[in-house]
């Protein structure tokens, strides 16, 4: 019996130009490298690294997640990329840093961060 070739992982080729998009909620960031299209080619959470409950939450979370997905682009060919922020968690700054630190030039960062023009009434106040 032959074994299967296709045992090992294929590393996507992926172009130099992207777009780095943070997700940062109160209680994770996600951050994934897509190409100018939307095509994913890399994403990583601080769950996937090894970061569980409130931990997750912290800026150092989403800087060891984005330094895992910054490797992983540079890798696979991505150079240049735009930061697409989404969202007022604590790991937006940290997460463009790691990006930039693993030699991932970050052309331009832009927030898309939803705020309400008076919309919904938001959540009565937590009292603790």
């Amino acid at each position: 019996m032959n074994k299967p070739s296709g045992s090992r992982k294929v590393k996507k080729k992926a172009p130099t130009e992207g777009i780095v998009h943070i997700r940062a909620t109160f209680n994770n960031t996600i951050v994934n490298i897509s190409d100018m299209e939307g095509n994913v080619i890399c994403w990583n959470t601080p769950g996937k690294s090894g970061f569980k409950g409130s931990r997750k939450s912290t800026p150092f979370a989403a800087q060891i997640a984005a330094e895992v997905v910054g490797r992983m682009a540079y890798d696979a060919g991505v150079r240049r990329v735009e930061a697409h922020i989404h969202g007022a968690g604590n790991g937006r700054e940290g997460a463009v840093r790691a990006i930039a630190a693993a030699g991932i030039k970050v052309t331009s960062i832009k927030d898309f961060t939803a705020i309400p023009h008076n919309g919904c009434r938001p959540p009565k106040r937590r009292r603790v």
